[in-house]
């Protein structure tokens, strides 16, 4: 399923794209070192990091690698709305953080916007299942189809790059998934005209 409002998500998915790009420029043009505002394992100075760390990015290679990702994920993350998407993207955000403060080594700084892509595709991935939807299944396979082998990123191997970022955002993907449907169940259930309190 595509965002109901396509040209809409496609701005909003390239807009938050572009904010990568220029965060990077920042950093590099400017002596500011702002990869050092990730998150920082269990310090209660590098918590704020959770807040950062998906805007940050450890070099130009680093943010290509996530640029695809990042835009075809997010924007198809829109298709219940953009309002969904961002309260999807806020838990998304939050559990990979969180996730990655509690079992990132120590003494390393974690960034980058790969959790954020995992989520979304973990998020694509599951919606279908809970919301029993045939064209979201569709979706689904479609995107294991071309992307799985990107899950194997959740699982320990290359010490430079932070699987935990990238397991925590798939779950915060699915519990956004499962909290979505839901809350659209919900909805469906409740009979015409009547108010919540």
């Amino acid at each position: 399923m595509l965002p109901p409002k396509p040209l809409a998500a496609g701005v909003v998915a390239l807009a938050f794209t572009m904010l990568l790009y220029l965060v990077e420029l920042v950093d590099v043009l400017l002596p500011a070192q702002l990869d050092l505002a990730g998150i920082h394992a269990r310090s209660l100075a590098g918590l704020d990091g959770i807040a950062w760390a998906p805007v940050l990015h450890a070099g130009w290679p680093h943010l290509f690698a996530n640029t695809v990702p990042v835009l075809v994920f997010a924007f198809l993350a829109m298709a219940g709305g953009i309002a969904q998407w961002v309260a999807v993207t806020a838990t998304i955000w939050l559990v990979a953080g969180l996730g990655v403060w509690l079992t990132a080594p120590p003494g390393v700084v974690t960034v980058g916007a790969s959790g954020l892509a995992f989520g979304w595709l973990a998020f694509l991935l599951v919606r279908g299942i809970f919301n029993r939807s045939a064209a979201q299944l569709v979706v689904a396979a479609v995107l294991l189809f071309g992307w799985g082998g990107m899950l194997w990123g959740i699982l320990p191997g290359n010490p430079a790059i932070s699987w935990q970022g990238h397991l925590f955002g798939a779950l915060g993907g699915v519990l956004a998934a499962w909290v979505v449907a839901r809350a659209d169940r919900a909805r469906a259930a409740k009979p015409p005209g009547t108010l919540g309190a």
